[in-house]
């Protein structure tokens, strides 16, 4: 079994409720399963800022499933959510991705772990940090440390 995190956003519809279900599919997945996650939190659009605020969560998993499989996983998931892809960092019903994959360090076409921007998004370390305080980024170091650069950033977090 491998330690996976998987980042989950939504800025269209019922955000919370579609990251709660989603979570479920995540640990349905076959050889997956959910081990924690994070509260919800809420924060401002990156890139495209006319657009809805996103409510963002992170997930810890175990999975037999390898990087590649793990992303077509997570990529059918977004489609029965009824994810477009319209245009970089458009609005969205569901976004989920591959954050960490255990240590490894990966760059091929459509999938590069960790996720190349996570270390500089708050909407990403601060979930992350809520179920994984030492956890450490590939290349980068530690997420506490990388949190630190993303102080400027607002989140809210959302009750329960």
């Amino acid at each position: 079994m491998t330690v996976c995190f998987i980042g989950l956003g939504s800025n269209l519809g019922e955000s919370g409720e579609q990251l709660r279900r989603a979570l479920a599919d995540i640990g349905a997945l076959p050889g997956t399963r959910l081990l924690v996650q994070s509260s919800l939190y809420r924060s401002a659009p990156v890139g495209f800022l006319d657009q809805p605020d996103f409510v963002n969560a992170v997930a810890k998993i175990e999975t037999t499933l390898t990087p590649q499989a793990l992303l077509a996983a997570l990529l059918h998931i977004e489609q029965h959510y009824g994810r477009e892809r319209a245009f970089h960092n458009a609005p969205r019903t569901l976004d989920l991705d591959v954050l960490l994959y255990d240590d490894l360090q990966l760059h091929e076409p459509g999938l590069t772990i960790p996720h190349p921007q996570m270390h500089r998004r708050a909407f990403v370390l601060l979930p992350l940090l809520e179920i994984a305080p030492d956890c450490t980024i590939p290349a980068i170091g530690q997420a506490e440390l990388a949190m630190q650069h993303c102080l400027d950033q607002v989140l809210e977090k959302l009750a329960d």
